[in-house]
C-alpha cells in the first residue's frame, strides 16, 4: 500500500522538478546558439555551439557594468537594511510602548505597497537633491521595502531568545553596545542571514525603482536586460546569457544561507 503511494509522490516530485528546472534550461540553452538558430530552429541541444554571447557582456561596458552597478547598490542596501532594521526588531521584541502593534502593522504595509506608488515621489525627491543616477538613490529606495520585511523576521527570530539572557548580561556588567554585538547577535545570526538573503533577492531581481532612478552611472543590469532591442530585433541569445549571469549571484547567495533559510522555515517567519 504504501510502495505505490511512494511511487507516486516520486513521480510528482520528478514532474515538479523538470517543470522547474525547464525555463532555467532552455535559457542556458539560448545563451549558447546563436540569434539565427534560435529564431529558425527547435532544437534540446544547440547545434552551434558558441560562447560569443558571454564573451560580449564580459567584453562590452554597457552589459558587465550593469552587473557591477547592481551588485554595489544591493550591497549596499543589505547592510543599511539590516543595520537598521537590529536595533528597530529588538525594541519590537522586548519593548511594549504606546502604538507599538500599530507601528508594526505600518512598517508591514509599506512592505505590500507596490513600488510604482513611490515612483514619483522619490523621483522627485532624488532630482532635487541630486541623488538621481546614484548607488545610493535605489539602495535607500528599496530600503522602504526591505526594512519592514527585515524588522519582521528579526523579531520573530529575538523573540525566540529568553529574556534572561539579557537580565543577566546586564548583571554581570555587560554595557549594551557589548551585549549586543557579543552575545545577543550571535544567537540570532540565522535569522540575520535569512533577513540579509530576502533583502538581497528583492533588491536584486526589483525592476521599477531601479530602472527610473538610474540613466547612465549606475544603471543596473535588470534595466540593461530590458534595452536590448535594436534595429536588427531582439538580440535573444544575449539576453538569454544575461539572464543566465543574473542567476547566478543569487544561486550563491542561496548556498550560504540555505541553512539559515531552512531555520527560519522551521521557525515560521519565512
Amino acid at each position: 500500500m504504501n510502495e505505490p503511494r511512494l511511487q507516486a509522490r516520486t513521480l510528482f516530485l520528478l514532474a515538479y522538478l523538470v517543470f522547474a528546472l525547464l525555463p532555467i534550461y532552455w535559457m542556458v540553452n539560448m545563451s549558447f546558439r546563436t540569434n539565427e538558430e534560435i529564431l529558425s530552429s527547435f532544437s534540446l541541444f544547440p547545434q552551434h555551439f558558441t560562447w560569443e554571447n558571454y564573451r560580449t557582456i564580459f567584453t562590452d561596458e554597457s552589459w558587465y557594468s550593469g552587473y557591477i552597478n547592481s551588485l554595489i547598490y544591493v550591497a549596499i542596501n543589505t547592510v543599511i537594511s539590516i543595520a537598521v532594521a537590529l536595533p528597530a526588531a529588538y525594541a519590537f521584541s522586548r519593548y511594549s510602548f504606546l502604538g507599538d502593534k500599530h507601528l508594526f502593522f505600518w512598517l508591514l504595509t509599506n512592505r505590500m505597497t507596490p513600488p510604482a506608488v513611490f515612483l514619483l515621489p522619490f523621483f522627485q525627491l532624488y532630482t532635487t537633491v541630486g541623488l538621481m543616477d546614484t548607488h545610493i538613490a535605489v539602495a535607500l529606495a528599496h530600503m522602504l521595502f526591505n526594512v519592514p520585511l527585515a524588522v519582521w523576521i528579526l523579531e520573530g527570530f529575538m523573540s525566540g531568545i529568553p529574556r534572561e539572557i539579557d537580565e543577566t548580561a546586564s548583571i554581570d556588567g555587560y554595557s549594551f553596545p557589548r551585549f549586543f554585538l557579543t552575545l545577543f547577535l550571535p544567537l540570532i545570526k540565522a535569522g540575520v542571514g535569512v533577513a540579509a538573503f530576502f533583502c538581497f533577492m528583492f533588491s536584486w531581481v526589483e525592476l521599477l525603482l531601479a530602472r527610473t532612478l538610474t540613466s547612465v552611472n549606475a544603471k543596473p543590469i535588470v534595466a540593461t536586460m530590458t534595452r536590448t532591442v535594436s534595429a536588427s530585433g531582439m538580440d535573444w541569445a544575449t539576453l538569454a546569457a544575461a539572464g543566465v549571469l543574473t542567476i547566478v549571484p543569487g544561486a550563491i547567495v542561496i548556498w550560504f544561507v540555505r541553512n539559515y533559510i531552512a531555520k527560519g522555515f522551521a521557525m515560521g517567519r519565512v
